[in-house]
């Protein structure tokens, strides 16, 4: 059986409006599907459950030891928030232990599921005494790619030893480090 179906100009119109309006739906679709833009400024804390890998060390016994370390592990959000969420964190690190006195410097890349990065330093000797909490030291974010360009801050963070996960290699550690996120985009 054959049906004739005629258009009523009301029911064009129609028809373009939900073609238009659709269009628009999926044309933002991906951005609520996604999640909305890293926010332009804001605060968080999240904790990077960190595996440290020794690349190399120079020792002079009694007199001081540089350990190069590659720190590798996933984030978490520790208030259930997206930001700086299922990142993974990647950093560079050297180890200094001399004349009494101990620290770790290095850089780090956070990259999300997008491949965008966020760039931070950090330094152990640099402590932010009004976050008593946060006592090993202080990132500074200085930049990223994609929806992190011109992002800056600083990241307030503390120390926790865990257990090392198995199958790592010898000398291995792992720490958890929770960290006071406050950043800006400009």
């Amino acid at each position: 059986m054959k049906q004739n179906i005629t258009a009523t100009p009301s029911g064009v119109m129609a028809l373009v409006k939900t073609i238009l309006l659709s269009s628009v739906v999926l044309a933002f679709a991906p951005g609520i599907v996604l999640g909305a833009d890293f926010p332009k400024k804001g605060s968080t804390s999240y904790t990077i459950h960190y595996v440290f890998h020794p690349l190399g060390t120079v020792e002079v016994p009694g007199v001081g030891k540089s350990t190069a370390l590659e720190m590798v592990g996933p984030t978490e959000n520790t208030k259930g928030e997206p930001a700086l969420d299922k990142m993974k964190a990647k950093c560079l690190a050297v180890n200094v232990e001399t004349g009494g006195k101990k620290w770790i410097d290095g850089g780090c890349a956070l990259t999300d599921s997008d491949g965008d990065m966020i760039f931070s330093s950090f330094d152990t000797r640099e402590i932010d005494k009004s976050q008593p909490d946060m006592n090993c030291g202080t990132h500074t974010i200085t930049g990223g790619t994609g929806k992190y360009k011109g992002i800056t801050g600083t990241e307030p963070f503390a120390c926790l030893s865990v257990a090392t996960p198995a199958g790592e290699p010898e000398g291995s550690f792992a720490m958890d480090i929770p960290h006071n996120s406050v950043w800006e985009i400009e």
